[in-house]
């Protein structure tokens, strides 16, 4: 497929917490796309609570001609755990209050979105997923023939060569609906996965979020706020206040804004059997050391390496906003 040019039709699937925050931000700034329909999905936040968070947080970015759709409460087997509130906040966007919308969410789910915006852009439409893939699996089963009418797919989820950060195999996204992804990643269609591997080597930190916070424009100093219970989160992790940019490095990726350097097309499987390994990503490098080749026929982009780093850059983009 060729690639569309500026203002490309983009669909963003979230579960809008504080690193969807970012990423719904930085397309909000982004030239290169029109953001043109927002699903939500339960996973940092249940989907009811995303869609208003993606509601206030349009708003605030003088956007409310994008359409929020609700989607899945349940992953497709089992039922949503209540999200992440020690990580994300009780409101999913680190206990900060954005000033109410006022606007509702669309009457379509979110699967009837993204259909619908796939009939409208057909072969153009982008899809980044950034949250759990319940509603990709959904809009697949009821219509198989969406993959031809969207150009690409850009997931943030899973772990290649990296541990998983909720079991030791398994990263959270992917391990909040294992089936969804496993049917999501199982189609015929260009699918870009940008795992933990990558976006831990990806790192916001206090100067950046200061620089958010000094801001003179509406959205950017609500964004310095919202990281503050995040960083605290990653102290653990990192040893200092600073946060991995998981989300928002999926959405550069996508619009072109960071360049993946190593990314070989290889098979993925996601395990979503009961076991330990429940959630993995098996994804087939065994070419490492043969300099990562493509595998012929597989449709799914594994990230590994980019070619500069995206802080700078987020920065730079969402003091525009």
């Amino acid at each position: 497929m060729t690639l569309p040019g500026p203002s490309a039709p983009l669909y963003l699937d979230c579960d809008t917490g504080v690193d969807d925050s970012l990423a719904l931000a930085y397309l909000l700034a982004a030239p290169e796309v029109d953001l043109v329909g927002v699903g939500s999905v339960s996973g940092n936040i249940d989907a009811r609570q995303g869609a208003v968070n993606s509601l206030d947080l349009l708003a605030l970015a003088g956007r409310d001609d994008v359409p929020v759709a609700v989607g899945a409460h349940d992953p497709l087997v089992g039922s949503y755990d209540g999200g992440a509130p020690s990580v994300h906040g009780r409101n999913g966007v680190g206990d900060v209050a954005l000033p109410p919308s006022g606007r509702e969410v669309t009457a379509e789910s979110a699967v009837e979105l993204l259909l619908r915006l796939s009939h409208e852009h057909a072969g153009l439409l982008r899809v980044v997923a950034v949250g759990p893939l319940t509603n990709l699996a959904l809009a697949l089963r009821a219509d198989p023939t969406l993959p031809e009418r969207v150009l690409d797919v850009t997931v943030m989820g899973g772990a290649a060569l990296h541990p998983g950060n909720v079991t030791p195999a398994a990263e959270a996204n992917i391990a909040k609906d294992p089936e969804a992804a496993a049917e999501v990643l199982a189609v015929d269609w260009d699918v870009t996965l940008v795992p933990l591997d990558v976006t831990m080597a990806h790192v916001f930190e206090e100067a950046d979020r200061k620089a958010l916070l000094e801001a003179g424009t509406a959205l950017a100093p609500w964004l310095g706020e919202v990281l503050d219970l995040y960083f605290g989160f990653h102290v653990p992790t990192f040893g200092r206040r600073c946060s991995a940019l998981h989300d928002p490095l999926a959405a550069a990726i996508a619009v072109g804004g960071v360049t993946p350097t190593v990314a070989p097309r290889v098979p993925v499987v996601v395990d979503a059997t009961d076991g330990p390994g429940r959630g993995q990503t098996v994804c087939d490098l065994r070419g490492l050391y043969a300099g990562y080749p493509d595998v012929p026929g597989a449709r799914t982009r594994v990230v590994l390496a980019t070619d500069a780093p995206l802080a700078p850059h987020l920065v730079e983009r969402l003091l525009t906003l």
